[in-house]
């Protein structure tokens, strides 16, 4: 049980911190892929509910999910120039289609005979397999928009991985769209990104900072990006969601045109959109603590554990006879419960286990208990318990579980405001972000001058926020006119 909970501290190493609870959470573990992660029982339940609440929202807003191969032919990357650039060092390719055993019983080799004609890509992304496809879907206006989404894994050879936030492999869904006009493809991707936002908000519990990338950090072929920034307990940036206004790069690169309303030919408008496994990492980051896992009620596979103490099978019979009705009501209401009668581990063990995996409610009872008819209930997020009648203890943990999913993202919120400030000078800033934090500063619009800042400081633009300080200045750097204070951080 000591080991169990016996975390680096996050003042101490927070990367150690980071990846100790992920494997103690029980959440993942490293594969013999190298750069690629298993996604355990427990980690993939809490990616579940994700998917879940996202994919009713896309449905929500008109999309529907379809799937699309795998294998992207090479060429198809070669067609779009801005992309294929922006992928070109992350693609896997496969070369052959088959393989025999070494005559020199070297055991399995690849069958030189088996080389494919054009080589196939594992998808990084899929723009260019998903708009060769709608070619053929589109002829008229009328068969616009096309909004489609995919749930579906990806690949990109990173070299330095950490679980959850940057592996080879990852799962993630992505948003496809196809538009009749340029303003409809804008208002898709803005639509998108306040998806997102309202997800991270009320169902993570992370409060994030929506706005759009400068070029230098616009997705590869996109005319504009959009993202989601939310800040972790370190100060550091998490891109958490993008959304991508496309213009018609993708269509004129696969020659995808409709007839409009006027019947003449006009290259369709696109937006790409997506989120991933990446958001476990803001979740763990944003919300966990010295003991472990803190999970947002709405996302937790289990929001409420019950652990009986007792003695022999009789305690055992009659606290189940006792707290039947009460799961029941729980269950009625939508709420999780697990009723953890198990002997062959302690109630110390199962405390200290459900503690680490962030159960947000976790309710004891013994033979005492039941003399008084109580219940101890415990909330992780402030680890604070209190002892209350078993009559009425379903609504009052269901405002409970209410109170930590509010507290949890006002905490956060908090986090982010006390470390959020705003500098005019490049001396300050290079001050300041050895501190962390979202830093608010004036930039004069050039790649040149965000370069520098990058290279000198390792911070970048993280975005130049929708709402924030649109009083025009000068850049802290150059003393050219800035239109307005854009979001700076070191980030993931």
């Amino acid at each position: 049980m000591a080991e169990l909970k016996n975390f680096t501290k996050r003042s101490d190493n927070y990367s150690q911190w980071y990846n100790e609870l992920v494997i103690k959470a029980d959440l993942a573990e490293q594969s013999a892929v190298r750069g690629c992660m298993v996604i355990k029982p427990y980690g993939y339940a809490i990616w579940e509910k994700m998917q879940h609440e996202l994919d009713r929202m896309f449905k929500e807003t008109g999309h529907q999910n379809a799937y699309f191969p795998l294998l992207i032919p090479k060429s198809f990357l070669s067609r779009e120039a801005d992309h294929v650039e922006g992928f070109a060092k992350e693609c896997a390719v496969v070369t052959h289609h088959r393989l025999k055993n070494d005559p020199n019983g070297g055991g399995v080799i690849v069958d030189p005979e088996a080389r494919l004609e054009e080589e196939l890509i594992i998808r990084p992304t899929s723009e260019t397999i998903i708009w060769n496809t709608y070619k053929n879907w589109i002829n008229s206006y009328r068969d616009l928009p096309i909004l489609v989404n995919q749930w579906a894994n990806v690949m990109r050879w990173e070299m330095r991985t950490r679980m959850f936030l940057r592996t080879a492999e990852f799962l993630w869904q992505e948003g496809h769209t196809a538009h009749a006009t340029r303003e409809e493809a804008e208002e898709e991707a803005i639509r998108m990104l306040n998806v997102y936002a309202d997800f991270a908000e009320n169902f993570m519990a992370v409060p994030v900072v929506k706005g759009v990338k400068s070029p230098n950090e616009r997705f590869a072929g996109a005319l504009d990006t959009y993202t989601i920034e939310a800040m972790m307990q370190d100060g550091k940036a998490l891109q958490s969601g993008t959304s991508h206004f496309l213009g018609q790069n993708f269509a004129k690169a696969f020659d995808v045109t409709f007839m409009n309303k006027n019947n003449k030919p006009e290259y369709v408008w696109a937006t790409s959109w997506g989120v991933s496994t990446r958001l476990m990492g803001a979740l763990i980051m944003t919300h966990s603590d010295d003991n472990g896992l803190v999970l947002p009620p709405r996302l937790a596979p289990i929001q409420v554990v019950i652990v009986p103490i007792f003695k022999n099978e009789d305690d055992l019979a009659a606290i189940s006879e006792k707290i039947e009705p009460v799961i029941k009501e729980l269950r009625n209401k939508g709420i999780s419960v697990k009723f953890d009668s198990a002997d062959n581990k302690r109630p110390g063990f199962k405390f200290a286990d459900y503690e680490v995996k962030g159960v947000p409610v976790r309710l004891a009872l013994g033979k005492r208990d039941l003399e008084n008819g109580t219940v101890e209930l415990m909330r992780r997020d402030t680890l604070t318990k209190e002892t209350l009648p078993i009559d009425g203890i379903a609504e009052h943990i269901e405002k409970e579980l209410e109170d930590i999913q509010n507290s949890l993202f006002n905490r956060a919120l908090q986090y982010r405001k006390d470390h959020t400030i705003s500098v005019d000078t490049y001396e300050e800033f290079k001050e300041k972000i050895e501190d962390g934090g979202f830093i608010m500063a004036h930039w004069d619009g050039t790649p040149e001058t965000e370069e520098k800042i990058k290279e000198e400081t390792k911070a970048t633009i993280r975005c130049i926020p929708f709402d924030g300080d649109k009083t025009p200045g000068v850049c802290m750097v150059t003393g050219k006119p800035s239109a307005q204070r854009v979001v700076f951080a070191r980030a993931y």
